[in-house]
């Protein structure tokens, strides 16, 4: 942790003093930022996910409105920080010794606006957030903003709802990974068949693989090649080329 009053200054300093030019041209290649490509204008330094983390967990103590000040950055790796920093300080608020309703509450309010924004605009940024923030928030609370992110017109909207459900599969509960699913059968886009093909595979593996049989048995024809095989992916050879085959 670094000083008392850390500022998002400082953490674009930090980023900034081990930015490398080669990896910027890298990272850039590999989130997709040209013309036409999902991540589309995205803005990269040259900072790897390590020390990214690494920088992120010095700043543990940024304040919130620093926190948004990173989430508008142009710069994709002062964004990821800021996120990571973001679940940092929200699983600090939900351990039963320091639990603090009214700060989550606060932080899943900056989280959603920055989502609304455009400001959670990749994939990464997406699966390093969703379900550390989102997610656990919504537990034990009703689930409905979920699905409006979902039938939004923002592919990260839409994945940030599929994203979300980690944390209930993680607690055992499929049901909302489901209905979700159900609702996005007919989502095409490739970050979204990856993302539910995911988090199906996760309830196979994490809840019950019988669920995941059931749910495959009404739907597996309906979802797409990629949802489908990433499903699939841990099941018998010969179950999983049956409902590819479908």
């Amino acid at each position: 942790m670094t000083g008392k009053n850390p500022t998002a200054r400082d953490v674009r300093a930090a980023l900034a003093e081990v930015a490398d030019a080669a990896d910027a041209i890298h990272l850039q290649r590999f989130f997709k930022t040209g013309p036409g490509e999902y991540g589309e204008g995205d803005v990269f330094v040259g900072v790897r996910v390590p020390v990214t983390r690494s920088i992120a967990k010095r700043f543990a103590a940024l304040p919130l409105d620093q926190i948004d000040e990173l989430l508008d950055s142009a710069v994709h790796e002062e964004r990821l920080a800021a996120l990571i920093i973001l679940n940092t300080r929200f699983a600090h608020a939900s351990k039963p010794k320091t639990c603090d309703v009214a700060a989550q509450s606060e932080m899943v309010d900056l989280y959603l606006a920055a989502v609304r924004r455009g400001r959670v605009n990749n994939w990464d940024l997406v699966d390093a957030s969703a379900e550390n923030v989102l997610g656990p928030w919504l537990l034990d609370r009703p689930r409905d903003l979920l699905f409006e992110l979902a039938q939004a017109n923002s592919l990260w909207e839409r994945r940030v709802a599929l994203l979300s459900t980690f944390a209930f599969i993680k607690a055992g509960d499929a049901s909302t990974t489901f209905e979700l699913g159900e609702r996005l059968l007919d989502d095409r886009r490739d970050l979204i068949q990856k993302a539910l093909g995911w988090m199906l595979r996760e309830v196979g593996k994490r809840v019950d693989q019988r669920l995941l049989i059931g749910f495959l048995e009404r739907h597996a024809a309906d979802l797409g090649r990629t949802a489908l095989s990433y499903a699939t992916e841990h099941l018998d050879p010969s179950m999983r080329a049956d409902y590819r085959a479908r």
